[in-house]
């Protein structure tokens, strides 16, 4: 039994993985089950038994990258910086960090949204991811003594969007010091403390 289980787990993580590169690389429409099982080296029923369907293998992948995502914007930002001021234009830095990865090619959630209906499951992860985004923005804002936290935290998420669009479609990693400047702008307007201490 034990070693079954640990077959059950190599291939989740492996289908995962597979997902992972080909749905990001390709989207999550264009790329069917048969060509995820054969990258994946597992049989088509294992993935059923283990994700239900292909949506559930999407949502899977989505939640695994959110989870990711998360914990490495966690991670970064206790690391690098002292103040909530700081850690609101320290998302941009860390945003910056994906741009430079081979093969950024944007957002997954931003494509996968493209690419879906309202009321599945897949869109349910995507709006999860929307709502960790907003609520980053806006607890640091609060944190940070903004007079209107809603307001900023709006227009950093619209930043964060563009900055991730526009590092992705034209090919600049160097977009992530124009979004942080940009948002160090808004910040110092919202926050009236002074400055904020450059990193």
């Amino acid at each position: 039994m034990e070693i079954e289980a640990i077959e059950r787990v190599s291939a989740r993580e492996r289908l995962l993985a597979s997902a992972s590169e080909l749905f990001y690389a390709e989207g999550v429409h264009t790329v069917g089950v048969d060509r995820i099982v054969a990258h994946a080296g597992v049989a088509k029923a294992t993935l059923y038994t283990l994700f239900g369907s292909k949506d559930g293998l999407v949502q899977a992948y989505l939640t695994a990258r959110h989870d990711r995502a998360r914990e490495r914007m966690s991670r970064e930002l206790a690391a690098r910086y002292e103040t909530p001021r700081e850690r609101l234009l320290g998302v941009f830095e860390v945003q910056g960090l994906l741009f430079v990865e081979p093969g950024f090619r944007g957002c997954a959630f931003v494509g996968a949204n493209a690419e879906v209906t309202d009321g599945t499951s897949v869109k349910e992860a995507t709006e999860r991811y929307r709502a960790w985004v907003r609520s980053l923005f806006l607890d640091l804002a609060r944190e940070a003594g903004a007079a209107e936290p809603e307001r900023l935290a709006a227009q950093l998420v619209l930043l964060y969007d563009g900055a991730g669009i526009s590092a992705w479609m034209d090919h600049d990693p160097d977009t992530a010091q124009t979004s942080t400047s940009v948002a160090a702008t808004l910040v110092d307007a919202a926050i009236p403390n002074g400055p904020a201490p450059s990193s």
